[in-house]
This record gives C-alpha cells, sequence and structure tokens, in this order.
C-alpha cells in the first residue's frame, strides 16, 4: 500500500503541474486588409445577397460534358498525386500522435528469472531461482510547456497537410478539365483544318476541269494546289497535339495512355456555367492553399515554444515496483515486494550556443512563414483578378471572334461567285479562303481560352471548398 500511495502522490503532483506556464508565444492570426470588391465581376449580379453565393463543390458539372464527369471521378479515385497527398495526411497524423506521447507517462511491463549458482558461506555452493516481474513508469514534466508546444506543432503541420491534400485535389480536377478541353479544342481545329482542305480540293478541282476547258491557266492551278499543299500539312501538327494532349489526360486520370481517348465531343457543345465570385472579404477561408500557409504559420510559432523551453530545466520522475523472489509461491507475499521513486532535474547549462541558436532559428522560421502566408493571400488575392478579367475578355473575344467567322466565310462565298462570273481572280479567291481558315481555326482557340478561363476562376475561389470552423 506504501509503493501504491506513494505512486499516486506522484502522479497527483504531476497532474498539478501539467499547466504551470508555457513559454510559447501566443499565437495571433496575421491581419491581411482584403479589397472593399473586386475590380473586375464575372458579371452575374452585384447585390449583397448574390455575392454570397460561392461556386459549389462539383462545380465542373456546370459545363454539361458527361465525359468530363467520368474523367474528373476517375482522377479522385485514381490520381497518384492525390493518394500520396493522402498518405501524406497519415503520416502527419500519426506524427501528432507521437508528438502527443511525451505528455502521459510511459508505462513498461517486464519480468526476469535467473538460476544462480553462488558460494554460502559455511555451506558450500548452492543453487537458486529468482524471479523479479516488475512496472516502471517514466514521466518528463511538462512545466514549460515543451510538450504541449511539440505536439501543438505536429497538430497544426497534421492540419496542414489536409489542407494540402484539398489543394491537390483541387489542382487535379481543374488540371483534368483544361486538358480535356484542350483535347476537344484541337478535335475541333482538327475538324476545321479538314473540312478546309476538302474545299480547297473541290476548287483545284474545279480549276483543273477549267483549266482543261481552257478558261483557267496553270498558274491557278499551281496556286490552288499550293493552298491545298499547305492545308494539308496543317494537319499532322494537331494531331500529334491531340495524342499528346490525351496521353497526359491519361496519366491525371491515374490510366495508361493507349486507355483513354477522346473521339468524341466538340468545345460547341459545352455550356458555359455562370460564376459568382462572392465577397473579397470572404475568399480567404475558401482557399485550402490559404488555410495550410497559415497552419505552417501556427507550428511555427509552437516551435518557437520548443526552442524556448529548451533553456530551462527539466524534471524527469521515475517510479518503479515489483516483487522479488527464489520461489514462485511467495512471490507476491508483501514482503517480497519492491520499489524505488526517482525525481531528477537537469538544468542546461553550456551547449556551444546551440539552444540560443535554435531559438533564433525558429524565429527566423516563423517570420519567413509570415512572409509565405502573406504572400499567399496576396497571391489568391490577385488569382481571382486575373481570372476575373481572363474570363470576361476571352467572352467578349469569343463573341468577336464568331463575328469575324461569320464576316469570313461570306466575304469566301462572294469571291467564289464573284470569280464565277470573271470579275475577280483566283488571288481573290485564295486570300477570302486563307480568311476564312485562319478565322474558324482562332475561333476554336479563343473557345478553349475561354473555357479554361472559367477554370481558372473556379480555381481561383477554391473550387467550392469553404474553411470549417
Amino acid at each position: 500500500m506504501q509503493w501504491r500511495a506513494s505512486r499516486l502522490a506522484i502522479f497527483g503532483f504531476v497532474c498539478a503541474l501539467l499547466h504551470a506556464c508555457s513559454v510559447a508565444p501566443t499565437y495571433t492570426r496575421p491581419k491581411v486588409a482584403p479589397p472593399a470588391q473586386w475590380h473586375e465581376s464575372a458579371g452575374a449580379g452585384g447585390s449583397e445577397a448574390s455575392l454570397s453565393v460561392w461556386p459549389a463543390a462539383d462545380w465542373w458539372h456546370g459545363f454539361g460534358s458527361a465525359q468530363l464527369d467520368e474523367l474528373i471521378a476517375e482522377a479522385e479515385r485514381n490520381n497518384d498525386d492525390l493518394a500520396g497527398a493522402v498518405a501524406r495526411v497519415r503520416e502527419a497524423d500519426a506524427q501528432a500522435r507521437i508528438a502527443g506521447a511525451p505528455l502521459l507517462p510511459s508505462v513498461d511491463l517486464g519480468a526476469t528469472a535467473t538460476r544462480e549458482r553462488a558460494q554460502v558461506s559455511g555451506g558450500g555452493p548452492r543453487v537458486f531461482n529468482v524471479f523479479s516481474p516488475g512496472l516502471s513508469a517514466s514521466y518528463e514534466l511538462d512545466f514549460w510547456g515543451k510538450n504541449r508546444a511539440l505536439r501543438d506543432a505536429a497538430r497544426a503541420a497534421a492540419t496542414a497537410s489536409r489542407y494540402d491534400q484539398q489543394t491537390i485535389a483541387l489542382t487535379v480536377v481543374s488540371s483534368v478539365a483544361t486538358t480535356y478541353f484542350q483535347a476537344l479544342e484541337l478535335r475541333d481545329r482538327i475538324q476545321v483544318a479538314q473540312q478546309n482542305l476538302e474545299n480547297g480540293e473541290k476548287i483545284l478541282k474545279g480549276f483543273k476541269a477549267e483549266q482543261s476547258a481552257g478558261t483557267a491557266t496553270g498558274l491557278d492551278v499551281a496556286q490552288q494546289a499550293t493552298t491545298v499543299a499547305l492545308l494539308n500539312a496543317a494537319v499532322p501538327p494537331l494531331l500529334q497535339q491531340l495524342r499528346q494532349t490525351v496521353h497526359a489526360l491519361a496519366v491525371l486520370v491515374g490510366k495508361t495512355p493507349e486507355s483513354v481517348d477522346i473521339d468524341t465531343g466538340t468545345l460547341t457543345n459545352l455550356s458555359s456555367p455562370v460564376i459568382v465570385e462572392g465577397l473579397p472579404s470572404q475568399l480567404l477561408s475558401r482557399r485550402p492553399d490559404v488555410a495550410e500557409a497559415e497552419q505552417q504559420l501556427i507550428a511555427a510559432n509552437a516551435d518557437i515554444g520548443v526552442a524556448r523551453a529548451a533553456l530551462f530545466p527539466s524534471i524527469q520522475l521515475t517510479a518503479s515496483g515489483g516483487y522479488e523472489s527464489s520461489a514462485l509461491t511467495s512471490l507476491v507475499s508483501p514482503p517480497n515486494r519492491v520499489y524505488a521513486l526517482t525525481a531528477g532535474l537537469t538544468q542546461p547549462i553550456f551547449h556551444g550556443g546551440a539552444l540560443r541558436g535554435q531559438v533564433d532559428f525558429s524565429h527566423a522560421r516563423y517570420t519567413e512563414l509570415l512572409t509565405t502566408y502573406h504572400k499567399t493571400v496576396l497571391t489568391a488575392f490577385s488569382n481571382v483578378e486575373d481570372a476575373l478579367v481572363a474570363t470576361q475578355q476571352t467572352a467578349e473575344q469569343q463573341k468577336r471572334q464568331q463575328e469575324a467567322v461569320v464576316t469570313a466565310r461570306r466575304a469566301f462565298e462572294f469571291a467564289q461567285m464573284q470569280m464565277s462570273a470573271g470579275v475577280v481572280n483566283i488571288l481573290t479567291v485564295l486570300n477570302t479562303e486563307n480568311a476564312l481558315f485562319s478565322a474558324q481555326d482562332e475561333l476554336a482557340q479563343v473557345n478553349y481560352l475561354h473555357l479554361q478561363a472559367l477554370v481558372n476562376l473556379f480555381t481561383a475561389l477554391g473550387g467550392g471548398w469553404q474553411q470549417q470552423g
């Protein structure tokens, strides 16, 4: 009973001093003033009510593509970068458990059995057994908060790893969407090139017939043949880019290149979802990269406490107890009980400046991460502004380019009719033909740029993610 009472007294003393004091600085979230409003706007209304609406977590459904939905679902299941991020979360959680372990006593159970031969005075040699089961406990009194700071730093790092996972997940989804749109853009450009090639071949065939009839010259045929050759040469590079884009898409969804193909679909069949960008003051709670940067700052703040605590004495408490007997039958009898209680104090005296250097390092590390956090916040606001202006201007460019295609097609049709009537020569037809091809090809590229801008805006707004708590 004496050993048990002593043990309870020790642990009562420990519990009383668990929160004695802490040398860790109190964390305060850095203040970065957000802009009052966005310089640009997505154009979905400007009332306070509408601005409180943000993109949904499944924002990609707004493009109206079942194939895109399927690809993103595959990427969420199979993407290697995302799987690695999930593994890093588990690693960080384990590290947090390890870091929190010193806040509790460590208890070990052991037992030994020894057979000894010893010389007994006046009685000759004697052989006997010694049995010694025992229980030992040790605890470092966290008087200065070092162990608590280690635990807090590890917990903040674990939380940061979760936000990093969300950032990677958003990046993967955005990459799948933009890569898929790029594949459709290349399909549209290939279709434009092939249609123009077919049209050029028809005109060439007509010129050859007119040459046979004596109404067209060899120069007319040669010029059109040159145009056909150039149109034909434009197709292989586009096919190459398409295959390489599809291969990149396969990597994103975690499949081999030959198992993924984009053989249907066009950008013109996709929808352009309406985005409400929300208020700038709310952005910081909707960007996982900002939340991750803050958690790293919190961990660095806790590390300062760890470094400071190392300058002060450490108090180690140990207790052990058990039984020791030469006979198993009487092993647990009170006379065979043994115990030991120990308290030790260690005060650092001279370590060549290592401890002070660690404190200085921790402060410098915190300052570095403070600048990282500030830059991350500013980058978040800049990302949204960039995406907003890109969304607006590509939409306007898309509208104007569609008008350019209509104008170019009308000019080409007039040139063909006037050449048949003998009013203009072949050079006029060739010029309008090249202008139409360029306008159609440019429209396909602008369609992609607008969809890419929409994806970038969703990404800049955090993709529907929202920090909890």
